[in-house]
């Protein structure tokens, strides 16, 4: 959005301007010792103690905030100017954002006066004063040590925005008055990760939500989404509430709608002739299009869409329970109860059989050349090399022992096999060392992995005997890191998704975007797909113009769907926010004016999944007065670089651009001023007599006055903050920051 002068984003009608005189070096050394803006932070550096205000004038002082041991780390926490009517907490708090309670916090309120990790500041003569509190001092005053960690207690520092904050105590629990929050950041970490403040959900959230509901397959049991053709395969039995019809065989769908494309009812039987078969399991695609699968109770057939019917051969012995791709592209491997078996497509031929103590369920890693066979009735689990068709190891299976059989699956990219057992999971690596055990609240009853993504999706399905208490008729979808195992999304309610008629199954589409989740009882396939809540992947930084300037404040973010932005202004120190009329883009133009030096800007982006906000940052707006203001930074126009142009007396400037938020300008030329210093590059002190100005380092003199960037909010994550002393560094080391101007100056204008 680009605004006319006199009605930039934020200013009120009639509005007082609000000057903010440059001061000079010596100046800025004395802001330093006293005090510093409303969230502005003393410094960046860990070992400097970092400073914000609060909304009463409170100012909060942390000794370290980043690089901090995750294990333990003492800080000192000093305060001032608190009122002696409402007693604090002290502690290291999970970050909510503005108004928002700082919760939950390391240690808990401390109510009892023991805690190392949070401290209790009361009144003086409050009645808690003593062993559980200590009093404040004149002023408002406190001095304390917190000891803090990475993680504990609910809180962890590495997945969600923490800072140091004070809160009201449990007596005036909803008072956001004494909130002061100061970001903190472990070793690894820098302040802000995270991509903003979220306002509903943790920014970049990832969950799913159902999209649709197929019920064109009778009773799904089994489904695999084609790598070629990209169809649905769906293996299914009859469905007993649609008596008039048999929906039995192998459905294809299309996995946008869920439109039937063909149904292969008919399959060989034990004398060759066609019948009417469900398809129990699905072994693998066919190249180009098809599957091969399980037909009760010994067949083996394949099919793709369009077949009116599958070919297929029907094995000698015992029901097959298990089946998977063979080591060969016309063969495939077979569990016939304890029995494994490699089998010819064509004719049925065993080449190659092994019995094993028991079981009836495996899973097969050919890129590893391994077959894992596991046996739940006797708790073991057993791995089979391909190669010599011979078990290579047997190892335990913790609470397999009777459990409920659930599934046997390996991961592609790491050869870790998971087997679903009752309530649990548990992950073996490929030497058969049980290295992770996963409990849900539900039935594990069957897992895919996303190869693309490194995640592994679990489907738990409730028992479905309402008379035991723990069973609800809702399942649960729970996404994994393969590599660590933690949780990966939220985890997603199946309502109605129960054992009683079947297990479920699922396919997941590469890259995870979609998930397809099979309910049996219900004869239904839920399409979930992902979603994401706003990442913040620009962040605005605070800003520097003089009055009339045209500036532009930017930011982005990404999410699924994709977000919407919109730009919000405070002018009352972040305590209240409007919206920008009309700033639904990512980049914020407008001509800034003096009546808004000081206000906070911020874009709150916003999807199906959350809402998700910037820090605020502040914009500083410095008066044209006295006659133009010579010595413009030479070069390209980079804000932080001076080429060494010469100081002015006033004369009229180079041509200018728009200041950025970003950190630089764009456009102007270089200028030559009258008398007056030259600066020097690179950073070092110029001189100035005066009228002249100040000009090494890539800062611009004029009157002898300097302005500063006013320090962002830090009652918020996720923007870069310029700090105080990386500015005084500047305005004693190097002369005073100049930007070009917006346009030539004409005499009067302004």
């Amino acid at each position: 959005m680009t605004s006319t002068p006199g009605t930039a984003p934020g200013t009120p009608p009639g509005g007082q301007s609000r000057l903010r005189r440059r001061a000079g070096t010596a100046a800025v050394a004395a802001l330093l010792l006293a005090g510093i803006p409303v969230g502005a932070a003393v410094s960046a550096d860990a070992g400097t103690p970092k400073t914000a205000t609060g909304p009463q004038g409170q100012k909060l002082t942390v000794s370290a905030t980043t690089g901090l041991d995750p294990a333990q780390q003492k800080v000192r926490v000093q305060g001032e100017g608190y009122g002696l009517i409402t007693g604090i907490y002290v502690a290291l708090c999970k970050d909510n954002g503005d108004n928002r309670v700082p919760s939950p916090c390391l240690g808990g309120a401390d109510m009892s006066g023991g805690s190392k990790t949070s401290q209790w500041i009361v009144p003086p003569g409050d009645p808690y004063e003593g062993d559980l509190a200590q009093a404040f001092g004149p002023g408002g005053t406190f001095d304390v040590e917190i000891e803090i960690a990475q993680k504990g207690d609910g809180l962890d520092c590495a997945e969600v925005a923490c800072s140091v904050v004070t809160r009201a105590d449990h007596r005036a629990a909803g008072d956001r008055t004494q909130d002061v929050r100061i970001p903190v950041a472990f070793a690894g970490q820098d302040p802000g990760d995270g991509g903003g403040e979220g306002v509903d959900v943790p920014a970049g959230t990832v969950s799913y939500k159902s999209a649709a509901e197929f019920t064109t397959a009778g009773k799904p049991l089994d489904l695999l989404l084609h790598p070629d053709s990209k169809k649905l395969y769906v293996g299914a039995d009859n469905l007993p509430d649609t008596a008039d019809v048999d929906e039995r065989g192998l459905h294809v769908l299309n996995p946008e709608n869920g439109a039937s494309e063909s149904w292969i009812s008919q399959a060989p039987g034990s004398t060759g002739a066609l019948r009417a078969s469900a398809a129990a399991r699905i072994a693998g695609p066919l190249p180009g299009d098809g599957v091969v699968y399980n037909y009760p109770l010994r067949g083996v057939g394949s099919a793709k869409s369009g077949d009116e019917a599958a070919t297929g051969v029907w094995l000698a012995g015992s029901t097959i329970t298990d089946i998977a791709p063979g080591t060969t592209p016309g063969t495939v491997l077979v569990a016939q109860g304890a029995t494994l078996s490699e089998i010819e497509r064509a004719t049925g031929t065993a080449t190659r059989t092994l019995t094993l103590p028991g079981g009836t369920q495996f899973a097969a890693d050919p890129e590893r050349g391994a077959l894992w066979y596991t046996d739940f009735t006797a708790g073991k689990l057993h791995r089979v090399d391909l190669a010599s068709f011979t078990v290579s190891g047997s190892f335990d299976l913790p609470g397999g022992s009777g459990g409920m059989a659930g599934f046997t699956e390996t991961d592609p990219a790491t050869g870790a096999v998971w087997v679903g057992v009752g309530r649990s999971v548990l992950v073996f690596d490929t030497a058969g060392t049980l290295v992770k055990t996963l409990v849900g609240k539900d039935l594990a009853r069957d897992a895919a992995f996303d190869t693309a993504s490194g995640r592994a999706y679990v489907v738990w399905q409730d028992g479905g005997d309402l008379s035991d208490p723990a069973n609800d008729n809702n399942g649960t979808l729970t996404v994994y890191g393969t590599e660590d195992f933690a949780v990966a999304a939220q985890d997603l309610s199946l309502p109605g998704n129960h054992s009683q008629a079947g297990a479920a199954s699922l396919a997941v589409e590469p890259g995870g975007a979609t998930v397809f989740v099979t309910s049996p009882a219900e004869g239904k396939i839920t399409k979930l797909v992902r979603q994401v809540s706003p990442l913040v992947t620009r962040a605005p930084a605070d800003l520097t113009a003089k009055d009339g300037e045209e500036v532009a404040i930017r930011a982005e973010a990404e999410g699924t769907p994709e977000p919407t932005v919109r730009w919000q202004v405070s002018t009352d120190g972040a305590q209240t926010w409007k919206d920008v009329e009309g700033a639904t883009e990512s980049a914020l133009t407008f001509t800034a004016r003096t009546a808004q030096d000081g206000y906070r800007y911020r874009a709150e982006f916003r999807n199906d999944v959350g809402t998700t906000r910037t820090a605020a940052v502040t914009l500083t707006v410095t008066a044209a007065t006295g006659g133009d203001t010579g010595g413009d930074v030479g070069g390209n126009g980079d804000a932080s670089n001076s080429s060494g142009s010469t100081g002015g007396d006033g004369s009229t400037g180079g041509d200018g651009g728009t200041q950025s938020s970003g950190g630089s300008t764009t456009g102007g030329s270089d200028s030559t001023g009258g008398s007056g210093s030259t600066g020097t590059s690179g950073g070092s002190t110029g001189t100035s007599d005066g009228s002249g100005a100040t000009v090494g380092g890539g800062v611009a003199g004029g009157t002898g006055t300097a302005a500063t960037s006013g320090g962002g909010s830090l009652a918020a994550t996720g923007a870069t903050v310029m700090s105080v002393t990386l500015a005084a560094a500047g305005l004693v080391g190097a002369g005073v920051l100049v930007h070009r101007r917006a346009r030539r100056r004409t005499e009067g204008a302004l």
